[in-house]
């Protein structure tokens, strides 16, 4: 679920590096320039981008409503293209065997069944319509935290090196140690370093 939809699992990053100091500006300029772009018309293999938080066909973002007081509130949507390994098989086989009984051969060459696989694989993908994931985000400006609502890794690496990308800050993603490193005093920190792990059995 995301941060909208009932209850939600979520991953607390820390941002890492300065915004420039007409920030706002700045922000709205990356968020316009990495917005999602759409490719249900073209034959591209996959799409990544910024959407709204309420409807992932919204990447204009009409009065910013990306911006909610000192939070930045996004959805990260990434669009593939895939081809089942089981259907590009099927397809493969089918057109060697095609091509044998034209040519009336009974073996046909490496070489020529790669060049079948790959043509069969484009047109495959061609006909393939994209599938959407959407994962949602908020962003504390104020105290430079991020919290994205999903669990999958993948989701974090496409997060983590289209952020860089969009805005040139560097997340890095927090454990209980580095979120206590956050709220509790230098005497807190010195104790808790001293702290050392036990099995309950």
């Amino acid at each position: 679920m995301g941060l909208l939809h009932g209850t939600a699992s979520f991953v607390r990053f820390s941002v890492q590096g300065e915004l420039p100091e007409n920030s706002w500006d700045y922000l709205a300029e990356r968020v316009h320039l990495f917005a999602f772009k759409d490719i249900d018309e073209t034959y591209d293999e996959s799409s990544l981008g910024w959407v709204s938080l309420m409807s992932m066909f919204d990447s204009e973002f009409r009065y910013g409503s990306y911006a909610n007081g000192n939070f930045i509130t996004l959805s990260l949507r990434y669009d593939e293209r895939k081809v089942s390994p089981a259907i590009l098989k099927k397809f493969v086989q089918k057109e060697e065997e095609r091509i044998k009984a034209e040519k009336q051969i009974p073996k046909i060459s490496r070489t020529l069944r790669v060049e079948i696989k790959e043509r069969i694989h484009t047109e495959l993908m061609r006909k393939a319509i994209p599938l959407p994931s959407v994962f949602d985000l908020s962003w504390n400006l104020a105290d430079s935290t991020l919290l994205f609502f999903t669990t999958n890794k993948k989701a974090h690496t496409l997060l983590e090196d289209f952020f860089k990308q969009s805005f040139g800050l560097t997340l890095m993603q927090q454990v209980p140690y580095t979120t206590a490193e956050n709220i509790l005093s230098e005497d807190d920190m010195r104790r808790l370093s001293t702290i050392a792990p036990d099995i309950f059995i």
